[in-house]
């Protein structure tokens, strides 16, 4: 819930509602956030709050994540790079009780490769991830990257945060490094908005929600770009967006 780039290892858990929006709509909400929020202190551009994620999304053979399988229903790794930075970060995201936590550490961009050598070295950064990859047979599915707007608050209840996510792009993972290619445009004239929180929903997103007449939507870009890259079919993205996501 802290700035995207927070290099704290735990982090503490949230809640988070998903919503697909109309790109004009997408430009009010927009607006309204920047007249309420302050941008996230890590972003850049214009109004700075804006920046690109580029992600590396893992699953196994059977693709026991995307069909949330046991215990892989629970939990997704990842690896995230923030615009063209030569670090990354490590990522595992667990829910519990509809709660997310997220656990991270950061590694040089040059040293992702280390990460495919097929066994874990103890005593090196991410060691915790390369072992959780090596003991759950996951490895890298697709490549996810869009330009996402950030704006942030700290309330009595903690720290509140809405993001805007628009050119969601989708590509076969190039192995354990990112690939400069463009992708397949996975989402045509919608944009995903995000609002994260503790505890119980802020009262100034109940207004966001109101005033704009929001419904909320389960949505995966994992699952939508492994159906639009052809690594599952339709009907099965189909049943399994009818439930809550915990992709980001």
């Amino acid at each position: 819930m802290s700035p995207s780039t927070d290099s704290r290892e735990n982090r503490e858990f949230a809640a988070e509602i998903k919503f697909l929006i109309s790109p004009a709509l997408a430009e009010q909400i927009r607006d309204w956030a920047r007249a309420q929020l302050s941008p996230d202190p890590n972003a850049s551009g214009e109004a700075g709050d804006g920046y690109q994620i580029t992600s590396l999304y893992f699953d196994t053979g059977p693709f026991d994540v995307f069909h949330r399988r046991g215990s892989f229903g629970r939990s997704k790794y990842r690896i995230r790079r923030y615009g063209q930075s030569e670090v990354v970060f490590l990522e595992r995201k667990l829910k519990t009780r509809g709660l997310l936590a997220k656990r991270r550490s950061i590694v040089r961009l040059g040293e992702l490769e280390r990460l495919s050598n097929g066994e874990a070295e103890r005593g090196r950064e991410g060691y915790w991830f390369q072992r959780r990859l090596l003991a759950r047979g996951l490895s890298p599915v697709c490549q996810i990257s869009y330009r996402r707007t950030a704006r942030v608050a700290m309330t009595p209840y903690g720290p509140i945060r809405l993001t805007l996510d628009d050119n969601v792009r989708a590509l076969l993972a190039p192995g354990f490094w990112f690939s400069d290619q463009k992708g397949t445009l996975i989402l045509k004239d919608q944009i995903i908005l995000e609002l994260k929180f503790r505890y119980e929903l802020p009262a100034l997103f109940k207004h966001l929600i109101g005033e704009f007449a929001l419904i909320p939507k389960s949505f995966s870009k994992y699952r939508q770009s492994a159906t639009a890259l052809g690594l599952q079919s339709p009907s099965d993205s189909i049943v399994q967006e009818n439930r809550i996501s915990e992709y980001a």
